[in-house]
């Protein structure tokens, strides 16, 4: 960290999304979108220029922020792909996947333990176990009505055009009959369901906590090795003319971004007379991993990059965010701090302070968009600014010098499994 305020100029900023199959630029229409709203608010110019870093989506700023001129490249790290794979499933496959991931984190004790830290996330976690045991529900009483109006209806009918002597010769044709049509109005019911979960997000939450727990905390091979050529892209940048490289790690980005960072200062990637190494994590969600038997590489990064020098590491999450270990610090929860823990810093975005009466109460219930706050614009900001830290002229190192982290964060070792890889 530098002792004096040194003046940013050019930076490169990586962003590490979080568990989420959408084209990447929806975060660069998010970027102008809100940060155009930001420097309306906060008096500051700020523009966009699409631009693409060895096939990887991006975007150039330009901003001017406290006179100065700033030039910022932000790169999408973009791992869609493989969530995507992770989602094709079918019906039946989904609901396998939910008394796997169920079983896991149960009979590890998992869930018990992250209970005790906040339980916006847990409750984010059982909604999809309820919304699709509730949808099964509805499928199998819409089957049953139908098999019983359409069997009495049926027998009414018949009684009626040739007389009570037929029902029994025919029973069976009528059974298989209804049979039939009940299943076939359940299968068209649950298929409905599942295309309107862009309302509902059962099916979708419930992917992102199966893809954790197929491997117990693992990360899959798949992924391991999109992070390498993600390592590959922050060394090179770590070799350019500029005056920071900040990585941004949005919910299960950030976990993603622990390991990538700690793999690159072990490696020696990180040149000491380079530019300055930041990491900002967002609405993090790392317990939910690290908790779990089988994340010991996660671990393992966790207590590394808990007490390096290599780098700046803010972590920034808001209580209001029911979906994130809001002011959970990560290492300490995890049951890894290591003796003279420098990092993270733990710090609240104070939805409820930051963000206006109006404006808190138009999205106080809409959960996902409030766990994107992160990305967007304040209409009264604090000292947390998503636009100033990744196209200002301070180094993240410089913003929060000297900053306590917040009062109300949680520090407790609370996971039960705390062995580190190798």
């Amino acid at each position: 960290m530098h002792e004096q305020q040194d003046t940013v100029t050019r930076r490169r900023v990586f962003y590490i999304p979080g568990y989420d199959p959408i084209h990447p630029r929806r975060y660069r229409e998010l970027y102008r979108k809100e940060g155009s709203a930001q420097a309306e608010i906060s008096g500051y110019e700020i523009g966009l220029k699409p631009r693409k870093f060895n096939g990887n989506y991006g975007w150039h700023v330009d901003a001017v922020i406290d006179g100065t001129e700033v030039d910022a490249d932000v790169e999408v790290l973009v791992w869609s792909d493989i969530v995507r794979d992770s989602m094709a499933t079918s019906i039946p496959a989904t609901y396998l996947q939910l008394v796997r991931t169920a079983w896991v984190y149960i009979a590890t004790g998992a869930l018990g333990r992250l209970m005790k830290l906040r339980k916006g996330p847990i409750i984010a976690a059982l909604y999809p176990v309820g919304m699709l045991l509730v949808q099964l529900l509805l499928a199998v009483l819409l089957a049953l009505a139908v098999f019983t109006w359409g069997f009495r209806a049926m027998d009414w009918a018949m009684q009626a055009a040739m007389g009570p002597h037929m029902l029994g010769p025919l029973f069976g044709l009528r059974l298989i009959l209804w049979g039939a049509l009940a299943l076939v109005a359940a299968v068209w019911l649950m298929r409905w369901f599942k295309k309107q979960d862009g309302k509902f997000f059962a099916y979708y939450l419930m992917h992102d906590y199966a893809f954790s727990a197929a491997s117990r905390g693992a990360n899959p091979a798949a992924l391991e090795a999109r992070m390498a050529v993600f390592a590959d892209s922050i060394a090179a940048s770590l070799r350019s003319e500029v005056d920071e490289v900040l990585v941004v790690g949005h919910s299960s980005g950030a976990h993603l971004a622990v390991s990538i960072l700690s793999d690159l200062i072990r490696a020696g990637r990180v040149p000491g007379d380079g530019p300055q190494l930041a990491f900002l994590s967002l609405g993090q969600v790392v317990p939910m991993v690290s908790f779990l038997p089988d994340a010991h590489r996660l671990r393992g990064d966790l207590r590394f990059l808990g007490k390096t020098d290599a780098l700046t590491w803010v972590d920034v999450t808001a209580p209001g965010d029911g979906c994130a270990f809001a002011l959970c610090d990560p290492v300490a929860v995890s049951g890894v701090a290591p003796e003279g823990q420098r990092w993270p810093l733990v710090l609240s975005a104070a939805f409820t302070q930051t963000l206006s009466a109006a404006r808190w109460k138009e999205l106080r219930w809409r959960f996902f968009r409030l766990h994107f706050q992160y990305l967007c614009a304040f209409d009264r900001p604090g000292d947390y600014d998503y636009f100033q830290i990744t196209a200002g002229p301070q180094l993240l190192s410089d913003r929060y010098a000297g900053r306590a982290p917040s009062k109300s964060r949680i520090v407790a070792a609370v996971s039960k499994y705390t062995t580190v890889a190798a």
